[in-house]
């Protein structure tokens, strides 16, 4: 992506979609966990509580799929809820479904203000020094109670790390993995944002933050007769660190830090 990098312009003077294309792949349910989440994270539920909150779901690739799955997420927090994609491909640009619309744009958010965007996968395939402008371009046109959320994860959605934003910039990192697919949490660490997916070496914090939950999933080895799902709360109640609390009946093995934790 380095290559593209002249080609990406954080601002909208000329009208045009700010981003470049990127691979636009994407599979059913594939960003299930991070839907979950948001669905029953209490922050989300303010930004959408006013009539008809806008939520884009910026890049959603070559198919409705992953859209057309978070709007009906969005829609147990609002059914008023207004779900648009943008993608900076024309090409790409679908007819409506399910009462989801679909138009050409980027980070610009189409001129939009939106009280919740999503933008699963895009970063990843740019260039780390791209990643910080992104994430202004998009904070600086959120709704005042907005919410950015900007993450990766696996071709079966098995592995998702993702960053909540609000316009002041970056609030949370959370890690979410099936049970059943991941044999230490470390093992997220080729799924981080691409923000920190560089940062991670000995001596910085994500490192630090990584290594301790895997030896809190090492002392934790006695409960895993009882299931990943069960060792994984009890190595969570080992943690001496910041976490937000789950708050709903547990699927997948969840974790949400400070931002500054890891940084």
């Amino acid at each position: 992506m380095a290559d593209h990098a002249h080609n990406l312009r954080f601002s909208a003077s000329r009208g045009r979609p700010i981003g470049v294309i990127t691979r636009g792949t994407t599979n059913v349910n594939r960003l299930r966990r991070c839907d979950r989440w948001l669905r029953y994270t209490p922050l989300v539920g303010s930004a959408l509580s006013g009539p008809e909150p806008l939520a884009l779901d910026v890049g959603y690739g070559a198919s409705h799929t992953t859209t057309v799955e978070w709007a009906g997420w969005l829609r147990q927090v609002n059914p008023s809820v207004q779900v648009k994609g943008l993608e900076i491909n024309p090409e790409r640009v679908l007819p409506p479904r399910d009462g989801v619309t679909f138009e050409l744009g980027g980070f610009e958010l189409g001129g939009y203000t939106p009280h919740l965007v999503r933008a699963f996968n895009v970063l990843r395939q740019y260039d780390v020094s791209q990643v910080e402008d992104a994430w202004a371009e998009v904070c600086s046109r959120l709704a005042p109670n907005g919410l950015f959320v900007e993450g990766t994860c696996d071709e079966l959605g098995r592995r998702s790390c993702w960053v909540l934003l609000s316009p002041l910039g970056p609030m949370s990192l959370t890690l979410a993995w099936d049970p059943f697919d991941v044999e230490k949490p470390s093992d997220l660490a080729e799924r981080l944002p691409k923000k920190l997916i560089h940062q991670n070496v000995p001596g910085t914090p994500v490192y630090s933050f990584l290594r301790s939950l895997d030896d809190a999933w090492e002392r934790a080895a006695g409960w895993a007769t009882y299931g990943p799902r069960v060792r994984w709360r009890e190595a969570r109640s080992l943690l001496d660190m910041p976490m937000e609390p789950i708050r709903r009946r547990i699927r997948d093995n969840v974790i949400t830090v400070p931002w500054e934790y890891v940084v």
